[in-house]
């Protein structure tokens, strides 16, 4: 079958992305990034987008479908966000119908944005995936999916898979716990208390990628702290494991570059709780399509 070209839009809470997509080679090209938040603020967040859509497809007329991950809740059909805590403008907006109604001819497609991000690793990861797999996003918040027969597995009403939202240590769901911006009051935190040292900021300034960079020069406190973060991941995941019986999980997102660093502990976690049956066997990876996983991963709700 020839190479198709897809419209992919990744719609988050800090900026929205979009390009077009090769079929085959996963190819991105017209990429186009756009912060969300002035959208947002001009009280018209779709016709911003539509806008958008509409100079992808004036350049590339042969387009015909369009993908689109949305970082929450939509509802069953799938053309109809519910709950989309980063833009709740976007909550009970009928997108699907209004986007077609204005693009004629253009079919639309819309998941969310974890579920889309892990389809994408089916499709274009760097190794060919034949199993079931779950796929978790660590970002601003903490998402999930599963691919269970080489397909989505969306539940009984269409939106599984929200390991994020579950319990999880000091009375927070997880993401409250260990999404981006916790996981910095959770440093600062730290900081605050060691007295060896460390190349760690004791001003508050601490960030992701100088966590990251600290880490990876071996500074003993930003290893405690991923290793943290990987005790209360591991946690979440046996629950998954256990129920879903899935032996591979993925872990992408913007943090996934702490990946080295949280997986010892998390391995631990799993190790300590689940059967032998669910431990042998596990494998745990960091996905492969980095920053392009939502892009992607939105053109291939377009197959």
């Amino acid at each position: 079958m020839a190479a198709v070209e897809y419209l992919g839009i990744d719609i988050g809470g800090t900026n929205v992305k979009m390009g077009i997509v090769n079929s085959e080679t996963g190819h991105l090209s017209n990429f186009y990034s756009h912060d969300t938040v002035s959208w947002r603020t001009s009280g018209h967040f779709v016709d911003r987008l539509g806008e958008a859509i509409a100079l992808q497809l004036i350049d590339n007329p042969e387009i015909t479908k369009v993908g689109i991950g949305l970082p929450g809740m939509l509802d069953s059909s799938r053309r109809t966000p519910i709950e989309i805590t980063a833009i709740p403008e976007l909550n009970n907006v009928p997108l699907v119908d209004i986007l077609e109604n204005k693009f004629a001819n253009v079919h639309f497609y819309l998941e969310n944005d974890a579920n889309a991000a892990a389809l994408g690793e089916f499709y274009f990861g760097e190794e060919r995936i034949d199993e079931s797999y779950i796929f978790i996003t660590l970002g601003t918040g903490v998402g999930g999916a599963a691919i269970i027969g080489k397909k989505v597995f969306t539940g009984g009403r269409g939106n599984a898979m929200e390991p994020g939202h579950t319990p999880s240590a000091n009375g927070r769901v997880l993401e409250r716990n260990i999404g981006k911006n916790e996981l910095l009051a959770l440093a600062t935190e730290m900081r605050s208390h060691f007295t060896a040292e460390t190349q760690l900021p004791d001003d508050g300034t601490i960030s992701t990628t100088g966590l990251v960079a600290a880490a990876a020069s071996g500074d003993t406190l930003a290893l405690q702290i991923f290793e943290r973060v990987g005790e209360l991941l591991g946690e979440n995941l046996c629950h998954l494991v256990a129920i879903l019986d899935i032996n591979l999980i993925l872990v992408g997102g913007g943090l996934s570059a702490s990946f080295d660093y949280i997986l010892p502990s998390m391995q631990g976690k799993l190790t300590k709780w689940l059967t032998k049956y669910h431990a042998n066997g596990l494998t745990i990876k960091r996905a492969t399509l980095g920053n392009d996983a939502g892009l992607l991963g939105a053109a291939s709700l377009c197959f």
